[in-house]
């Protein structure tokens, strides 16, 4: 059993509340935020003990891991004063602001051998796995390009001062507009491609504020970007076309080209997403079929979006597993269970260290639109 205690209590933290009971091996010791109502709101509405400080967090030798669900500017100082007290730090994404920053946590994590994590845990789901085997399988011959969509559609056009958590947080909205979207959502992708093709070579990125104006509470701030588009260049030779938005329509797949064919998965926020599987010699599922008929007899396209070639089932089935709502079917718990088997002596983590560091470095560089960037960190994917 190793202790774990939350510190903040925001929108996301009802999704690590939802998905901790899929991993009883993790005990969770306690919650912590700075502001007083929330936490008490959440611990009522969870029956959890609350902490009366986050020096109270880092005194109590129960808690092994620190999870870090504060906002993004928060990350460095909560993760670093975690590690100065001999705490494990699982933090949200990214690790850090700034690439010396993430530097920073990773040498003190190393200088005091304690784990550093990063979310997201999507790249633990049964999607990723079935990806990955697939790929092993050589089903579509040798990977070349990648295509990956982060976008969530214009969200300021959405009732979306009303959106709130399981537990009454509400969507931080004028947050998320500030800081730019990318540092949320890229790392959904970015994860699925680092587990599968390794680090990243170079980043040429360009980052734009489509919607200048995004309604009432916005006048007087500062936007960050709400679309973003990267050119990524694997180690492994792969090119990859990473956009992330609050601009286009929703859509959260990723496209796999190879030699002798394409995968594409449906739904990066989808634990079981579909995935589909088209070659040559594959025929076209009935749906592209029948599309494609009607488009040729009406001279026209149709309002649809049809993925192309068959669904290919897993064999993977997890039964029970508690999920958070659509869209963000993700066990948000997963990451701080494998890095809670890394400390107790299985391989460690993924998503830690070098891996960890190389993630944040290139979220950052996509957010702000860096034409050309080369990631001061780097990993081995054989031995990660």
């Amino acid at each position: 059993m190793t202790g774990v205690a939350f510190v903040g209590t925001g929108f996301v933290a009802d999704y690590y509340m939802t998905t901790l009971a899929n991993h009883p091996e993790l005990q969770l010791i306690g919650v912590w935020d700075q502001n007083p109502h929330r936490l008490a709101q959440f611990c009522a509405f969870y029956d959890v003990q609350a902490f009366e400080s986050y020096d109270a967090v880092l005194g109590d030798p129960r808690v092994a891991i620190v999870v870090n669900l504060t906002n993004p500017q928060s990350h460095f100082e909560m993760s670093s004063r975690a590690l100065d007290a001999g705490k494990h730090v699982y933090s949200e994404k990214p690790l850090a602001m700034q690439p010396e920053q993430i530097a920073a946590l990773g040498a003190k994590a190393k200088e005091r051998a304690l784990s550093l994590c990063s979310a997201p845990a999507n790249a633990h789901s049964a999607a990723f796995h079935h990806c990955a085997r697939l790929l092993a399988e050589g089903r579509i011959g040798t990977p070349h390009a990648v295509y990956a969509e982060m976008e969530d559609g214009p969200v300021h056009w959405d009732n979306w001062r009303e959106w709130r958590s399981v537990s009454g947080a509400h969507w931080p909205g004028l947050h998320e507009f500030e800081l730019g979207c990318t540092l949320e959502h890229a790392g959904y992708a970015l994860s699925w491609m680092l587990a599968l093709f390794g680090p990243v070579r170079h980043v040429a990125a360009n980052a734009s504020l489509v919607f200048p104006d995004k309604g009432k509470g916005t006048e007087t701030l500062t936007l960050g970007p709400d679309l973003t588009m990267g050119l990524l260049q694997f180690d492994k030779g792969i090119a990859a076309r990473l956009t992330c938005g609050l601009a286009s329509e929703r859509k959260r797949s990723l496209t796999i080209m190879g030699d002798r064919g394409m995968l594409v998965v449906r739904d990066l926020w989808d634990h079981y997403s579909p995935i589909n599987l088209t070659t040559p010699d594959r025929a076209k599922n009935l749906l592209t079929r029948v599309a494609g008929r009607i488009e040729r007899r009406r001279q026209q396209a149709l309002p649809l979006n049809v993925a192309s070639g068959e669904v290919v089932r897993s064999d993977e089935d997890e039964q029970g597993l508690k999920l958070p709502l659509y869209p963000s079917r993700i066990d948000f718990a997963r990451g701080i269970a494998k890095q809670a088997a890394g400390i107790g002596g299985g391989s460690p983590a993924f998503f830690s260290a070098d891996v960890a560091m190389h993630m944040s470095e290139v979220t950052l560089a996509l957010n702000r639109g860096d034409p050309s960037y080369v990631p001061l960190h780097s990993f081995d994917l054989q031995s990660a």
